[in-house]
């Protein structure tokens, strides 16, 4: 009767923790507002734009910020994905009530080495059991960015533990030069 029990209670938190995975991924899975100071019906419809881009992943990072009818977009694409540069700065443009879209987004340089290493992160941080979770949704709300050989994680994770255990695994890839952890908790 003990092991029964056991068992259950091991199912019922394995479920508790999908369950949590699935809430994280399905409110996670935004653009990083910077700011948003001024129309919140423009920063809704610039997340909303973000969010539908069809080239947006897990190795890319598309922050943004709005100062009244103005619209600063910033990050980092990878470079066969540079459509994603002038796709969201044409739909941003489009947007009622938008005068200006400066955009800052940095296309990140070609790189066989780097494109090496961003499977490397993603296979050594998302196999970690704890945060094998951050992979569910259509926009994980962890990033992977490598320029150059150097890491950096953007995103939300739930937990100081998650952010501690992603920049670990991330350490570990060898071939990396550096590893910075922007990873910010909750949310």
């Amino acid at each position: 009767m003990r092991v029964r029990l056991n068992l259950r209670n091991r199912i019922l938190a394995v479920v508790a923790v999908a369950l949590a995975g699935i809430v994280v991924a399905a409110s996670s899975a935004t653009a990083n507002p910077v700011g948003v100071n001024g129309n919140s019906t423009i920063a809704a419809q610039v997340k909303h734009r973000v969010n539908t881009l069809p080239w947006y992943g897990v190795f890319d990072n598309l922050q943004y910020q709005v100062n009244g009818s103005e619209v600063i977009l910033s990050g980092q694409v990878v470079s066969d994905h540079s459509v994603t540069k002038d796709d969201i700065q044409k739909a941003v443009e489009k947007i009622s009530g938008v005068t200006k879209v400066v955009n800052n987004i940095e296309i990140l340089p070609l790189s066989g080495f780097d494109d090496q290493i961003r499977r490397a992160e993603y296979r050594t941080i998302f196999s970690t059991s704890d945060l094998g979770r951050y992979t569910m949704g259509s926009i994980p709300p962890v990033h992977i960015i490598v320029a150059n050989g150097h890491v950096t994680l953007e995103g939300k994770v739930m937990n100081k533990m998650d952010r501690n255990v992603a920049g670990i695994a991330a350490n570990t890839v060898p071939g990396v030069f550096s590893v910075s952890n922007n990873l910010r908790i909750g949310e």
